[in-house]
């Protein structure tokens, strides 16, 4: 039978908020005793099945995170994926809602007979466009209902737990922000425009679209606040608003243009409403023969305001070149006809005007002594400063943040002009330094790969290393034999270098401290050991290649010395080098698993890759070479030697025991001469694959 086992707090579940009504003293314990084959017994106190009964009776209410997919319901996560794209959707849809809501500003239209008329095909579209756009405020409604929240208690420590009872949600959100959710989803303009202002006769439409526009204003304020905490929920979820520079830079000058639209919009408003503020006063002038039931074009055909109209001369006194009254900052209105315009023209004309002050922050407004007027010059100032220091601002910075690398590199290198001025280098050293300096900047663009992966987990930084360097450490053949873990672990261990042409890397009796892995471009590697005169020897090494295999060496020892190797050859670059260097501490793990593979191939392969032994083998074949050149023709000496010898010997017994003498003095030292060759290099240290016990042990 299998064991039977419940999910505490410790597995990601919690049942602190199941246990809220039942007794939240006893806490639920199960020990289970295994006797015999797979039977158990379980022990329980009588407060503990009472409680275990609860839980099974209620719902679980509460889960982690990371647990959530496994609970099947009907409950969206905050952080989760859906609800993320979600919120970027209702958020231009928010964007446009506002766009869309001062729109209703241009209904109306002044025509030359002092009176105002709607557009009707306008109107049907604003509707309608608004109409969707409330459609999906009430789908947010839904969704804050169907919507979990992280319970203010599991804070502490981690992301906390996710609430999931319906019921503790629905109270939660019409305790907080429902009914403002519910006043800026409400079809309220739509509902003036086609239900309660065409049932409304004489100066009771004239109130109704007083209160339209307030409830307009209203609407659009209250969707305009609505924005800000659905701004905050996406950058807590996402991190960020938008990921682009330019995305960043772009909407912010959308908002900007958002504004100037809103701005625009209310000055055509306002200009209308003082256009009537005139009629009014003229109207006032002229009683009882006026109504103002006469500004509105559906009694354009009624006979007594055709007379009153004839006989009042309003069109000259409300006119732009009147000085009866005083437009102040909507004379532009009157003057250019703006009313009187099709909508695209006057609502470009608005937007342009609307940009223009903004921008300029009010500085060209010139306003009369009324004082709604004034206030809105003053709103128009202070949202034009503080669109300047918010939104212009952050545009500046994304479009910054582009080339701010490329800033900070260009102070950089004028610091190092400075800096190589003031200390009087040579010009040979300036361009090395320049050099170095441009090539660096060319191949990284600024941005330093080991502090980017320093902070990223270590899962993550293996694969990374593990894709970047791979192919490059398998291309080197003594690890071939390594197993993939071996190989991951080495190539994390691997830092990259670069180097710029003519840059020495390693001279001969300098100690090694890193061994390196050539990845692009091209080095000199030679040695004049130590510095004997007629001794020189050089390779060029390549994509693939290694040098500073004393490193190594020295790691194999079984009880490596704290003094590095030194160097028995110098390395340069001769182009553009890219690689990737394993330090001394690293190179110690490195020798640990060849160890752990005691092969001889291994140290064959050693041999044969390395440089340093491969200048001694040849070092070796050649003298051995000359060795046998010179045994060789010792022998054939020797022979003509001796015939002559025993030539001579024959007739001039003396002369010939020195000319013996003499021959066998020269063959010593040719042969001392020729043996010097074998001593000029020494034979590198023998590297030592073989695993020590005592190691494995510890």
């Amino acid at each position: 039978m299998g064991s039977l086992s419940f999910i505490t707090r410790s597995k990601s579940v919690s049942f602190q908020d199941d246990l809220e009504n039942v007794n939240p003293s006893p806490y639920m314990t199960l020990r289970t005793i295994n006797k015999g084959k797979g039977a158990s017994l379980f022990n329980l106190k009588s407060t503990e099945i009472h409680a275990s009964n609860s839980v099974q009776d209620k719902k679980l209410s509460r889960v982690f995170s990371e647990d959530y997919n496994i609970v099947q319901k009907k409950i969206l996560d905050p952080r989760g994926s859906f609800l993320s794209r979600w919120n970027k959707c209702f958020l231009i849809s928010c964007l446009v809602s506002l766009f869309v809501d001062p729109l209703f500003f241009y209904l109306p239209s002044v025509e030359e007979d002092a009176c105002m008329r709607g557009s009707v095909p306008l109107e049907t579209v604003l509707t309608l466009i608004r109409s969707l756009v409330d459609a999906f405020y009430f789908i947010q409604i839904y969704v804050q209902f169907r919507t979990a929240y992280i319970a203010p208690s599991s804070r502490v420590f981690g992301r906390g737990e996710l609430v999931i009872d319906s019921s503790k949600i629905a109270s939660r959100y019409l305790h907080n922000g429902f009914w403002l959710d519910l006043l800026s989803a409400l079809p309220l303009p739509q509902l003036l425009i086609w239900v309660a202002i065409p049932s409304l006769r004489g100066s009771n439409v004239i109130s109704a679209k007083h209160g339209l526009r307030l409830t307009i204003i209203f609407q659009f304020l209250l969707r305009l606040y609505l924005i800000f905490p659905l701004s905050s929920k996406i950058i807590r979820t996402c991190g960020v608003m938008v990921e682009a520079a330019w995305a960043g830079a772009a909407f912010n000058l959308m908002l900007f243009m958002l504004a100037s639209h809103v701005i625009g919009s209310c000055w055509y408003l306002l200009s209308l409403e003082r256009q009537e503020e005139c009629w009014k006063k003229v109207c006032d002038l002229q009683q009882p023969n006026c109504r103002y039931f006469y500004f509105d074009c559906q009694t354009k055909g009624d006979y007594d305001r055709r007379i009153w109209f004839e006989s009042s001369n309003i069109s000259k006194l409300c006119g732009h070149s009147s000085d009866f009254y005083n437009f102040g900052i909507y004379a532009d209105a009157l003057t250019y006809r703006v009313a009187m315009s099709s909508f695209l023209n006057k609502y470009s004309y608005c937007l342009w005007w609307g940009l223009r002050n903004l921008s300029s922050i009010g500085q060209n407004l010139l306003t009369s002594t009324y004082i709604g007027e004034i206030t809105f010059a003053i709103i128009i100032a202070m949202i034009g400063l503080l669109l300047f220091a918010l939104l212009i601002g952050n545009m500046q910075t994304y479009l910054q943040s582009t080339t701010a690398r490329l800033e900070e590199w260009r102070v950089r290198r004028t610091d190092t002009e400075q800096w190589m001025h003031h200390r009087q280098l040579p010009h040979e050293l300036k361009e090395r330094v320049r050099r170095f300096d441009l090539y660096k900047w060319v191949t990284t663009r600024g941005v330093d790969e080991e502090t980017i992966l320093k902070g990223l987990p270590l899962d993550l930084r293996r694969d990374i290393k593990h894709h970047l360097c791979l192919d490059l450490v398998r291309q080197v053949p003594l690890f071939d034999e390594m197993d993939k873990c071996t190989l991951d672990a080495i190539c994390e261990r691997l830092k990259p270098i670069l180097r710029t042409p003519n840059t020495c890397i390693i001279r001969e009796g300098d100690p090694v401290i890193e061994m390196l892995f050539i990845l692009r471009g091209h080095l000199d590697s030679y040695t004049t050991n130590g510095g004997r005169t007629g001794f020189f020897n050089s390779c060029r090494l390549g994509s693939g290649d290694f040098c500073g295999e004393e490193l190594l060496s020295w790691a194999l020892y079984p009880r490596p010395s704290v003094l590095l190797p030194s160097s028995t050859r110098t390395v340069t670059t001769i182009t553009e080098v890219e690689a990737f260097a394993l330090v001394s501490e690293d190179v110690k793990f490195v020798a640990f698993q060849f160890r752990k593979l005691h092969s001889k191939q291994l140290k064959h392969k050693f041999r044969f890759h390395s440089h340093q032994w491969r200048t001694w083998g040849a070092c070796f074949i050649q003298a051995a070479w000359f060795r046998y050149k010179r045994l060789k023709h010792a022998a054939v000496l020797r022979a003509q030697e001796s015939e002559l010898v025993m030539e001579r010997c024959s007739s001039l017994p003396e002369f010939g025991m020195y000319d013996a003498k003499l021959a066998s003095s020269t063959g010593r030292m040719r042969y001392g001469s020729e043996m010097d060759l074998l001593s000029v290099l020494e034979k590198p240290v023998e590297p030592d694959f073989s695993i020590d016990d005592r190691l494995v042990e510890k």
